[in-house]
């Protein structure tokens, strides 16, 4: 068998039913199966699951909950394909997904690879907002998989597949709770397989989050940068601490207006930056979405993706790197998959 997808699943049975629904749409484009792990949910998708029956070759392994890289794992141990597709579940696979990742194999053979991800024209306008700040060149530098980027491209595990006899002599994820994704992709560089990015290999990403979990979710990745750099010393590229410089000068234009204030209403004008970064996202978001609200909501979201990112970067290095406390710092524990 060519492919296997993995997919975890806590308490989300229609999401399930829908990138289901969506694989069953592309049978046609190869040969695969579909490996939903349950990880210790209430509400289970076995009953959904059961309705693929016959439509898609399905593997259903439930386990007690450990989290999507415990899942994986578990996943990766039942799949029978020579390539593990890894999805989160709440990601919809377009037509031609397969046929886009067979042409790139074809093209040039690799070890490792990941697409990128987009916002369909029915998420709503926080998705859509939230999908914009985590995939603009504004924003992530175009980490995440945009054809321009400032760092070579990481698979992550919304959209990533690898060799399977590569991900089990790597042991699959770590027992990291954030970041487990990109300690991955950093152990596949260094074992000398070859990684690449499929930009046509993409699938909608629907980020079921509001503004608050997504604060949480960002501050989280900041706090796991440092934990990877201390477990890969040499990871840290410059395009990770912009979030953190972003942050610091945020808060020092802040602080020297309201300081100046009183004395001079010129000081008002240290603002113009934040206005004028406000306005390019504005700008950008508008012309890609098509939307003026989609575009004020990108805005705040992009805020909050490179604050929330910066204060969770600064505060790991303050407690890992200047106060030399041991251990993987953790911030909001119980976002697996929130």
């Amino acid at each position: 068998m060519r492919y296997s997808f993995i997919i975890p699943v806590f308490n989300r049975p229609a999401e399930a039913a829908e990138l289901l629904e969506s694989l069953a749409a592309i049978r046609g484009e190869g040969d695969f199966e579909v490996v939903v792990v349950e990880d210790g949910s209430s509400d289970c998708c076995a009953e959904v699951v059961g309705r693929y029956d016959g439509r898609l070759s399905l593997k259903y392994v439930a386990q007690p909950n450990g989290g999507p890289a415990v899942a994986r794992n578990n996943g990766a141990e039942h799949a029978s394909g020579e390539f593990l597709l890894i999805l989160d579940s709440d990601c919809v696979v377009p037509q031609g997904y397969l046929k886009a990742i067979d042409e790139e194999l074809r093209r040039e053979e690799c070890d490792a690879f990941g697409g990128p991800d987009r916002a369909a024209e029915g998420f709503t306008a926080v998705q859509k907002a939230i999908n914009y700040s985590m995939t603009s060149f504004l924003t992530t530098g175009g980490i995440r998989g945009g054809k321009r980027k400032l760092d070579r491209f990481y698979p992550r595990s919304f959209n990533m597949g690898v060799r399977r006899s590569l991900f089990l002599r790597l042991g699959g994820f770590s027992n990291m709770r954030f970041g487990e994704d990109i300690d991955l992709s950093i152990r596949i560089f260094e074992s000398g397989a070859r990684c690449r990015l499929f930009p046509e290999a993409w699938v909608w990403h629907k980020r079921r989050t509001d503004f608050r979990k997504f604060f949480r979710q960002v501050h989280n990745s900041g706090i796991a940068r440092i934990n990877l750099w201390k477990r890969h010393p040499g990871s840290l590229k410059p395009v990770h601490l912009l979030p953190a410089l972003f942050t610091v000068g945020c808060a020092l234009l802040l602080l020297l207006a309201v300081i100046g204030a009183p004395f001079c209403l010129y000081s008002l004008w240290l603002l113009l930056p934040l206005g004028a970064y406000a306005l390019l996202v504005l700008l950008h978001s508008a012309w890609l979405n098509k939307s003026l609200g989609v575009a004020l909501l990108s805005v705040l979201a992009s805020y909050i993706q490179l604050l929330g990112y910066g204060t969770g970067f600064i505060s790991a290095w303050w407690r890992r790197c200047v106060r030399g406390k041991g251990g993987e710092m953790q911030a909001f524990r119980d976002t697996f998959y929130k």
